[in-house]
């Protein structure tokens, strides 16, 4: 089943979250070898400061099982940020009905079997369902996500393929990555289901999501704390972003734009 964690309800799931960024530093750090920051065990990045949503997979043990994190693009993200190489000198598409999915990741280790069709398992498909339905039902039209070839078979496979992409494929570390672009519609949201075989709907009661918060029967009296994410002021975070947007300038234009947005909020007070 399926949990959301955004800004609204952060501060009851500090648990939950622990157990995914642990999730992420197995997948990300140990399985596949990225070059992340872990630190006790967890993997946290510079983006996790910045309010995302997080779709979470739990199984009957409470063990989460799977994750993704979706984030805005009108402000800082990876494709923008971090893997810019991919766009091949083009700026990134930014829009408030356009967000990021990234940190997508599903534990084989836990899960074992389960498989829908060949390598795909069930779970991978839940969470791509739930991904997708969140998004539609929070008013985002789009996803764009930086995606290696094997994923971009997986989304294929199981009749999600992406419709269009962004840039060109680039060498990333061990493996290439790609820009992807999905939609949120019924129609993709469906054929995922159908694929899998889902019925129903895919997300926790409130019974549930009740029992997995930090004052739950899963945790309380626990001992254990959560890692602190280091919050960043909103005026750091533009300041930061008007700076990045001036340095990674390759064009005229691009450099104009970047200067009147500094200076726009700079006259607004917004920087000093």
């Amino acid at each position: 089943m399926i949990i959301v964690i955004d800004g609204t309800n952060r501060h009851r799931y500090s648990r939950l979250l622990d157990k995914m960024f642990e999730l992420r530093a197995r997948v990300f750090g140990q399985r596949l070898g990225w070059e992340v920051d872990i630190q006790d065990g967890r993997e946290i990045d510079q983006f996790d400061a910045l309010d995302p949503a997080y779709v979470i997979g739990v199984d009957d043990d409470n063990n989460v099982v799977s994750c993704v994190r979706a984030l805005q693009t009108t402000g800082p993200h990876m494709l923008s940020d971090v893997f810019s190489s991919i766009l091949d000198g083009e700026p990134p598409l930014r829009s408030a009905t356009l967000w990021e999915s990234t940190r997508f990741c599903v534990d084989t280790e836990i899960l074992g079997g389960g498989k829908v069709h060949g390598s795909i398992s069930y779970a991978t498909c839940e969470l791509m369902s739930a991904s997708l339905e969140y998004a539609r039902d929070s008013g985002i039209s789009d996803i764009i996500t930086v995606i290696d070839p094997v994923m971009n078979r997986v989304l294929k496979r199981s009749d999600c393929a992406p419709y269009g992409y962004v840039g060109k494929t680039t060498p990333m570390g061990k493996v290439k990555a790609m820009a992807a672009l999905l939609d949120c519609t019924d129609e993709r949201i469906n054929k995922t289901r159908q694929f899998a075989g889902i019925e129903g709907s895919v997300f926790v009661d409130a019974a549930r999501a009740e029992a997995l918060s930090d004052d739950g029967v899963l945790f309380k009296g626990s001992a254990k704390k959560a890692p602190k994410v280091v919050q960043r002021s909103a005026h750091t975070l533009l300041e930061e972003y008007c700076e990045d947007q001036i340095a990674d300038a390759s064009t005229l234009a691009e450099l104009e734009a970047a200067q009147r947005l500094n200076h726009v909020l700079k006259e607004a007070k917004l920087l000093t």
